[in-house]
């Protein structure tokens, strides 16, 4: 399996190419540049594969939560490529991502993901470790206010730039299941292309018109009343 995934949700610009198992990435911390970055780093790693884009079996991104920007570019990105190529797609989440990294390096079995929204909201998911290794999530990923946070009676690790904005609120919100937490992890490509291939196995991947972002919030912007 030759899979192709992307990333650019958050100031991490990254891309990764997965042939038969083994993950080979281009990440760069870059806010506002990814544009120019994402593309390039996709055409070296295809040239260092050497790999022609119609030789790629399947794609995957990062589909948010995230910047509105910065997810549409990764979206873009793959639905262009999903159409000349004719290709499914595996849409993974950014939440997801930063667990499953974390997971692929550490021992912990439960995630608690807190990525800043701004507004004053956190994009907030729990992930645990499945027999197979993969994050798999527990109850439904939200943006909520840090301190009306739901999740499971299980401890774990705090991952995410939310951490860092509300450290205080999410622990007094989690009451102790969180003994330590962790602010600078950033979705990457390598873990897309993980659950890409994860969800390729099990079929998840879909038609390019069905290769859309998951932005969590509706609005850009709320007015004063509204939040």
């Amino acid at each position: 399996m030759k899979l192709l995934a992307v990333e650019t949700a958050t100031d991490a610009c990254s891309a990764a190419l997965a042939i038969d198992g083994a993950i080979h990435e281009r990440y760069e911390l870059a806010s506002k540049e990814h544009t120019q970055l994402i593309l390039p780093m996709v055409d070296s790693l295809l040239k260092e594969a050497g790999l022609q884009p119609a030789d790629l079996e399947a794609l995957a991104f990062g589909c948010g939560p995230g910047s509105f920007t910065g997810v549409r570019i990764a979206t873009g990105i793959i639905q262009g490529l999903a159409l000349g190529l004719d290709l499914l797609v595996v849409p993974v989440s950014t939440l997801a991502a930063i667990a499953q990294d974390y997971f692929d390096h550490h021992q912990d079995h439960v995630a608690f993901v807190a990525m800043d929204a701004r507004m004053g909201e956190i994009f907030w998911g729990v992930y645990q470790r499945d027999a197979d290794g993969f994050a798999q999530l527990l109850g439904e990923e939200t943006v909520t206010p840090a301190g009306l946070v739901t999740f499971p009676d299980l401890s774990g690790v705090g991952l995410g730039t939310g951490w860092g904005v509300y450290p205080q609120i999410l622990l007094e919100t989690v009451g102790g299941r969180v003994p330590h937490y962790e602010i600078d992890h950033l979705p990457r490509a390598r873990a897309i292309a993980a659950l890409g291939l994860r969800g390729f196995a099990k079929q998840l991947a879909v038609p390019v018109e069905l290769a859309m972002p998951v932005y969590l919030r509706d609005k850009v912007a709320k007015k004063e009343s509204e939040r």
